[in-house]
């Protein structure tokens, strides 16, 4: 069940990574992802949530997701 999640995670935030137009859109999509990517691997979801945020604002600057 977990694996399933997780994958249906990745495929959902891969998918909606291009309609996502500012830092703060991206950013929610991350914490969400993190959370979900963490809570499925048995980890911390918070912490999850708060590096896929970081991520997901950054990634624009760093240009991963242009």
């Amino acid at each position: 069940m977990r694996k399933s999640l997780l994958t249906f995670a990745l495929i959902s935030v891969t998918a909606l990574a291009g309609c996502l137009d500012n830092d703060a859109e991206r950013a929610i999509a991350g914490g969400l992802a993190g959370a979900l990517v963490a809570d499925a691997t048995g980890g911390n979801a918070a912490v999850g949530a708060l590096g896929g945020a970081a991520a997901g604002a950054l990634c624009d600057d760093a240009g991963v997701c242009r």
